[in-house]
This record gives C-alpha cells, structure tokens and sequence, in this order.
C-alpha cells in the first residue's frame, strides 16, 4: 500500500501551522530592536549594549569548584533536587531574607528561573476559562507562560480595580524589572491576604531580592509579609544575578509544599531535572555570601557611573531602588530615545517592552564591563 503523497504531508502541514502555538505568543520582544543594535554596533568605538541583564562579570570561583568536583556524574539526578540543595535554599532564604518555617519539601529547582515562569500555569493545569493577572509593567514570560497555557490575561497593579474578579494565579514582582520598584510590606501583605480570602495562588518573582540599593525588599514568604504560612504563596528565585550563574540555568521556586508537590509530579513526568552538578554549583553558591557580597559592590559602581551620566544628560530616573537597571525617561516615546541613544553607540531596552505603562521609559542596565559602563558614561557625557 503506499505512503502518503505529497498533498497528504502539505495538509498535515497546514494543520500543524494552524495550531501553532507560537501564534498565540507575543512577538519576541528584542528582535525589534535589529535596526537600533545595528546602528549602535557601527559607532567607530563599538556598541556599548545595555538593553539586556546578562551578567559579564566571572562565575565565583566556589560555584566552579563544586561542578567540577561534582561533574563526574554519570546517573540521573532527582528532579526534586538533592536535600543539600533544598536545604541550601532554606538556609539562604532564612540567613539573608528573614525567611521562617520553611521545609525542604517547599523547595523545587529549576533550570533557569524562565523556563519555570513561562512552564507554570501550563504544569498547574490552567487553561481556557483562567485568568492570569500580571504586572501593569512586567517581565513579558508573565504573559507568554499565561498565553501558552491558553489562560486569560488581566494587566493591573491593583486589586481593587479587578473588582469581583477571580483569577486563578496572580503574578507580583518587586523589586520589578524594568522598573526597580520595591513594594512595601503593606502593599505585599494586603495582596497575599487578598489573594487568600479567594484562593488565588500568588507567585512573587524575587529574581532580583539581593539587587537593593535604596530600599530593603522583602520576599513574600517573610513572616511579616505572609503571616507565617506559606499557603496559596510561592517565590522564585535565580542565581543568574546573585552569582553570575545564567549560564548554568540554575533558579528554584519555593513557598507551599502542596503547590511545590504538584510542579514537581508534572516535571518528573517531563523529564525537567537540573544536571547534577549544576545542583552542586547551586548549593555552594547559596552557601556563600562573600562572592554576593562582593558582586553587590561591583554593581553598585557600576550603578553610580550610569546614574550620574543619565542625569547630567537631561534623563529622569524612577523608581529604581532596586534590581540591575536604570529606569530613565526623556518624557518622549520611549522608540525615541532608543534610536538617540543608538547614534552614540549605546543600546537601551524601550519601556514598552514591557508593557504600555513603560512607553516613555528606557531600561538601561548595568551588567555591561567597567570599560563599557565608563564608555557610555563618556558618550553621554558629549551627548549632552
């Protein structure tokens, strides 16, 4: 008998392109920003890139060790984690964030705190009929983990506005990217009492908790902030920042173990299982707070060099109290000043990436090298 023809593959094709997923994503925000990049990337002294966070700087030498030593790793590991790991957690959250009454079995890692966010209300088994509240300006994998699972989207910083409405998850983020904004205890804890009076499950990114400046964050899970249960709340929490892990996909979620048991029993079906010695990378880091300590320090430079050079350049910085990135207007639309900036070789992220609250904002970060920091600093300098 023979095998499908050619019109029976074209149509399977058909099928598949109707259902694509990726059309019920947003577009991939920083491919719309070829044309400004490549502007920049033709300065005669080089692109100063400042639209992303990605860390530069070298990977702590205690995080290196234990991959290496744990490298020799020939079995599968546990998709829960090793309790080293789980504990490490723990200890880190209660040592540096005043975390109480946490237990290992609250505890999940992750590879890289994006795939978790994008993967999660796909693996807590929402779908059509959901709705899904995200920040007013918000990390875009909110909307696209949201979209994915074919789940509603409500954009709103405020739990009056959505009146009767019940959502089924509730995204926060402080300090917030872009903004650097760090919401208060009271904010935070009206929002987890809220969110519990109609079990709603409340997901707090803390990506950027160790990232302050000019405030002291508190993460969700604090006694203070959840009333010393960690029912219906959970946060997740990366290495990339902290200690230059991005390149390891490291990041676990943490808060209550029944949710955390649930996203467990969908990755082990999966397959979702942080190598091991990355695990081991993991653990040593949370362990160390020198190399954080240390790093903190090097950002806060870096921080200072921007900041007086947006200002002196006629910027206005809000917010950004916190996190790795400058939150700067020039009262324009945000497309502006992206292309301005571009003409002296420096590469800006525009607000509305982030939402249609950011549209007169640019996100300036300060991951990028001393020298490319100091050279930014130099062209805005002239700039101005």
């Amino acid at each position: 008998m023979p095998g499908p023809g050619p019109f029976a593959r074209a149509s399977a094709t058909q099928r598949l392109a109707s259902r694509s997923v990726a059309r019920r994503l947003p577009d991939f925000p920083w491919d719309s920003l070829a044309a400004p990049k490549a502007r920049a990337a033709a300065h005669p002294d080089g692109i100063v890139d400042l639209s992303i966070g990605t860390p530069v700087d070298d990977t702590p030498q205690v995080a290196r060790a234990a991959l290496a030593v744990g490298s020799n790793a020939p079995g599968y590991p546990q998709t829960v984690g090793t309790p080293e790991l789980r504990q490490a957690a723990v200890d880190w959250l209660a040592r540096r964030h005043g975390v109480e009454g946490l237990a290992i079995d609250g505890v999940l890692p992750a590879i890289g705190s994006k795939e978790l966010i994008a993967a999660l209300p796909l693996h807590l088994g929402l779908g059509s009929g959901d709705t899904i509240v995200v920040p007013e300006l918000a990390y875009p994998t909110y909307e696209v983990g949201a979209r994915l699972a074919g789940c509603d989207v409500v954009v709103s910083d405020s739990t009056v506005a959505l009146g009767p409405q019940t959502p089924a998850l509730m995204w926060i983020n402080s300090p917030s990217n872009p903004s650097g904004r760090v919401l208060g205890l009271d904010h935070l804890r009206k929002t987890v009492e809220w969110a519990r009076e109609r079990g709603v499950l409340l997901v707090s990114d803390e990506c950027y908790l160790e990232c302050a400046w000019e405030a002291e964050p508190l993460s969700v899970l604090h006694p203070d902030v959840s009333g010393g249960s960690h029912e219906g709340i959970l946060a997740v929490h990366s290495l990339s920042k902290r200690s230059n892990l991005a390149g390891y996909r490291a990041a676990f979620v943490a808060g209550d173990p029944v949710v955390v048991k649930e996203l467990l029993a969908v990755r082990k079906n999966l397959g979702l299982i942080v190598p091991q010695p990355v695990q081991d990378a993991m653990r040593a880091a949370l362990d160390d707070d020198a190399h954080a300590d240390a790093q903190h320090a090097v950002y806060a430079a870096r921080r200072a060099i921007l900041r007086e050079a947006l200002l002196a350049a006629g910027f206005r910085i809000d917010h950004s109290e916190a996190s790795l990135y400058l939150w700067a207007t020039r009262d324009e639309p945000a497309r502006d000043t992206v292309a301005a900036l571009a003409e002296i070789g420096v590469l800006v992220a525009p607000g509305d990436f982030y939402g249609t609250a950011g549209a007169r904002h640019v996100r300036v970060g300060f991951t990028a090298t001393d020298e490319r920091v100091a050279a930014a600093a130099e062209r805005l300098a002239v700039w101005s």
